[in-house]
């Protein structure tokens, strides 16, 4: 059966919905592979790295996450108006998104040398500084798409993702202050996780939002 503009819109909302999920699922398995690692403490780039035991997968797996990314960003502009300049712009944030937090992250590990960075490190965190700040803007531009008028609860919902996301950024950030015992410093890997719980609760929201609307 030919696969129509309509569905196709809603197939690709359905598997971001189901990628979203799955990625807090894999992380946590996954991290629960590698013996010390603590998912409150330790980031989620470190199962990446050449030394962490599953490096291989997860690097996979980062790589096919992105790939749904830049497809779900591609296909938004399908369930709106291709031509709206907000939308183009909202699907080239999610493409970035897609690109740096990804594929980025699966193709350069975070490695560490002893007294320095590798540049596949400083490369990784380039593209993942990327996708962070086009996830940020993402909520100011899907607030001028969806508007106040046509669906107030959403607006409303954009302003908190959005202070939510800076909030969990900034304690995240906190992590390269010299003083390691520090509590917000410590516990580095749960900001991280709340940043992206943040931002898939709201991918999981446009995508419902995408399924349910009249292509």
């Amino acid at each position: 059966m030919r696969i129509t503009q309509f569905n196709l819109v809603k197939v690709v909302a359905m598997i971001c919905i189901i990628s979203c999920i799955s990625d807090f699922i894999v992380l946590f398995l996954l991290g629960n592979c590698y013996p010390g690692y603590s998912q409150l403490k330790n980031t989620i780039s470190s199962l990446g790295a050449s030394v962490s035991p599953v490096s291989y997968v997860i690097s996979l797996w980062w790589i096919f996450i992105g790939t749904v990314f830049v497809f779900f960003g591609i296909i938004i502009g399908k369930a709106f108006d291709i031509n709206h300049k907000n939308v183009k712009i909202a699907s080239l944030l999610i493409i970035l998104y897609g690109l740096g937090e990804g594929i980025g992250s699966g193709l350069f590990k975070a490695d560490r040398i002893e007294g320095g960075l590798t540049k596949p490190f400083i490369i990784h965190n380039i593209l993942g500084g990327i996708g962070v700040i086009a996830a940020l803007i993402l909520p100011l531009i899907m607030r001028k798409l969806i508007t106040k008028k046509t669906m107030f609860h959403f607006y409303l919902f954009s302003w908190v993702v959005f202070i939510i996301g800076i909030i969990t950024m900034l304690l995240f950030a906190i992590r390269f202050s010299p003083n390691e015992h520090n509590f917000l410093v410590l516990y580095k890997g749960l900001w991280q996780r709340l940043f992206l719980l943040n931002l898939y609760t709201y991918f999981i929201v446009i995508s419902i939002i995408m399924y349910n609307k009249e292509v």
